[in-house]
């Protein structure tokens, strides 16, 4: 048996995370998934959302499953271009001020013109500020300075740069030796690649899958509605497949897949969650069960529009999620088994 090779799913990590998505503004990054996934000849098909469908058809076509990783990210809109040309933002998704603080960053214009920034303190100098330190980091406090000469917001309008432009923030993607990789937007591209090169192996190996199985790459999980559409009638699992999230009192870490047992929506279905487990174990997968206090999934806004699915969670270990985050290659490895043989196991209803 093999499993595909988690360097090529590193390598398809970095692509991901190199392009610019923040939700609202993923036309470019669902296309390159859409070129990765028509090179396989798979079918695809876009939702009116933006988001991905690809679809496997299997021995039952009766039964499916839906398999969802999310391509959009974290961002910010300019919400005010300032007498001093510096932007006031206005952010997308579920993260703070502190964690974007001295942060490259690049305005892109409704024309597609592309701008390079700095989100800074307004009190940055401490040659300058008294409070430097102590100043709250918040939408008043904190601002873009634009690297183009502008003095004031007529030189800013001039470029092109309006209210309503897409900010997103440079991932500084780093790979290492010891085999960790180090971005933003980890959350959710790391899946999003273990998910296209699953695909691969299983077109490339021509593997029959017992039900036909959609894949979705949503495009608005970060602002929570990406998953909740696009799920056929004859849907009966939906399986998320997102970061685990680690900190104190988890036991999510970066070496192994994470299954999760509940977040804020409430506990994940008891017997698709028994049913990963008993996968993991019979393959020698590493694996932890964990709990989500602070974390909704495509699989939770899927059971609150009221779809009748079995709903799970799974997903590498990623630490520093919505901020400096950093997760190995046996975590995505592992992720990378348990939906291998997922995907051709029986459903459990």
């Amino acid at each position: 048996m093999t499993y595909p090779d988690v360097k090529d799913t590193v390598a398809t990590l970095v692509d991901l995370v190199s392009i610019p998505s923040p939700s609202g503004n993923t036309n470019e990054v669902i296309g390159f998934v859409e070129k990765f996934l028509k090179e396989l000849g798979v079918d695809t098909k876009r939702n009116r959302k933006g988001g991905l469908i690809a679809t496997i058809t299997g021995k039952d076509d009766q039964n499916h499953r839906m398999l969802t990783a999310h391509v959009d990210t974290l961002g910010a809109i300019v919400k005010e271009i300032k007498p001093s040309g510096r932007l006031k933002l206005d952010l997308i998704g579920g993260f703070r001020y502190n964690s974007i603080e001295g942060e490259y960053c690049e305005i892109e214009t409704s024309s597609g013109e592309r701008f390079t920034g700095t989100i800074l303190m307004h009190q940055t100098s401490v040659h300058v500020y008294k409070d430097a330190g102590k100043a709250e980091r918040n939408q008043d406090n904190m601002e873009v300075r634009i690297d183009e000469e502008v003095h004031n917001a007529e030189d800013v309008r001039a470029l092109g740069i309006e209210v309503g432009d897409f900010v997103s923030f440079d991932p500084r993607v780093q790979t290492t030796r010891s085999g960790y990789i180090k971005s933003r937007h980890l959350d959710d591209k790391a899946s999003v690649a273990i998910l296209l090169q699953l695909i691969k192996q299983l077109k490339e190996e021509k593997i029959q899958l017992p039900y036909t199985t959609h894949f979705l790459i949503s495009n608005n999980e970060e602002i929570g509605y990406g998953g909740n559409s696009n799920i056929t009638s004859e849907t009966a699992e939906y399986l998320a497949v997102d970061m685990g999230a680690m900190g104190d009192g988890q036991s999510t870490d970066e070496y192994t897949v994470s299954i999760c047992v509940k977040d804020a929506s409430g506990p994940y279905h008891y017997q698709l969650r028994k049913n990963l487990v008993q996968l993991a174990q019979k393959n020698n997968i590493g694996y932890k069960l964990d709990i989500y206090p602070f974390y909704g999934s495509d699989a939770s806004a899927a059971i609150r529009s009221g779809h009748d699915i079995v709903h799970g969670l799974i997903g590498p270990g990623i630490d520093s999620s919505h901020a400096f985050e950093r997760t190995h290659e046996k975590s995505i490895e592992n992720t990378a088994k348990l939906l291998y043989h997922y995907v051709q196991s029986e459903m459990i209803l």
